[in-house]
């Protein structure tokens, strides 16, 4: 089956979109994020969800071949609920399902196997439980990446985050640990409510992409752009990763497997291994390194 290239690129950003708003379905796509996660879960009211369902579903009928952001659909994690939204989900223009409130790794497994061939599922980990099961979670089968919901976490565990999210750390290293165990995708951080104090939101940012996660969720159109700035490489990080990679390939059929680098330090495939994943989003996003 021939992917589509929306499916493979690697997202910087993911914009939620509620699923019982035709209207804001049909402007999401020109929102500037590279993925959309339409949501069937806290977004939708209760009485509403059965007419989210049969809204996603015409929506995701007129999304032709087209250039895109990804779709991606937020389920609800609940027995009456859960078979439901699959369903109304498995489209052939889905990239995929977010697992909310992911504890179980078997139900990852049961969601992957009811799903198109080239979707792929995020366990959303936010709960104590979710945490405790985040190394079996990122190792379930069709696993993309780990996403974190530190609100619903908050409330589990009893905790008032303070500005800097401190009390966090320690579970945002965690799941960055086991993503590169399992060897998926970086993570995707987690929302921000406040969507109007943008400075404040790209220092937050930062935080999350300084700590190894790969990507970021906004609940508001304002936060796309901020988001897509953090995680795109510059001109100048794009072409010293370039260089990087070039020069790895040369010695490398030299049989070296170490060199110096411009800037004297010495230089590993560990390194290198970080210089490709800067080249492929450079590539993924138009970074030329002509303009550094």
């Amino acid at each position: 089956m021939m992917v589509s290239a929306q499916f493979r690129r690697p997202y910087r950003s993911f914009l939620y979109v509620p699923a019982d708003r035709p209207e804001m379905l049909a402007r999401a796509a020109g929102r500037g994020a590279d993925a959309l996660i339409v949501d069937l879960e806290d977004a939708v009211a209760e009485q509403a969800k059965d007419q989210a369902r049969a809204t996603l579903t015409a929506w995701l009928d007129t999304l032709g071949p087209s250039p895109h952001p990804a779709v991606w659909v937020r389920v609800n994690n609940r027995p009456d609920r859960l078979a439901a939204d699959v369903t109304a989900a498995a489209h052939a223009a889905i990239a995929g399902i977010v697992v909310p409130k992911a504890e179980q790794p078997e139900t990852i497994a049961a969601i992957a196997a009811r799903l198109p061939d080239h979707a792929s599922v995020i366990p959303l980990v936010e709960s104590a439980r979710g945490v405790l099961a985040a190394a079996h979670l990122a190792a379930a089968p069709r696993v993309d990446r780990l996403a974190l919901g530190e609100a619903d976490l908050a409330a589990d565990l009893g905790v008032e985050p303070s500005p800097q999210a401190l009390e966090f750390l320690a579970v945002r290293t965690q799941i960055v640990l086991v993503s590169a165990a399992a060897g998926i995708r970086p993570p995707l951080g987690p929302v921000a409510t406040d969507f109007t104090d943008l400075a404040a939101f790209e220092s937050s940012t930062r935080a999350v992409h300084r700590l190894g996660f790969g990507s970021r969720s906004a609940i508001h159109p304002a936060q796309v752009a901020v988001i897509n700035r953090v995680f795109t490489p510059t001109p100048a990080g794009a072409a010293q990763a370039r260089r990087l990679v070039e020069a790895a390939a040369a010695f490398g059929r030299a049989g070296a497997g170490v060199f110096v680098g411009d800037d004297g330090t010495m230089v590993d495939e560990a390194i290198v291994r970080r210089a490709r994943r800067i080249v492929e989003l450079a590539d993924a996003y138009g970074v030329s390194p002509e303009e550094a």
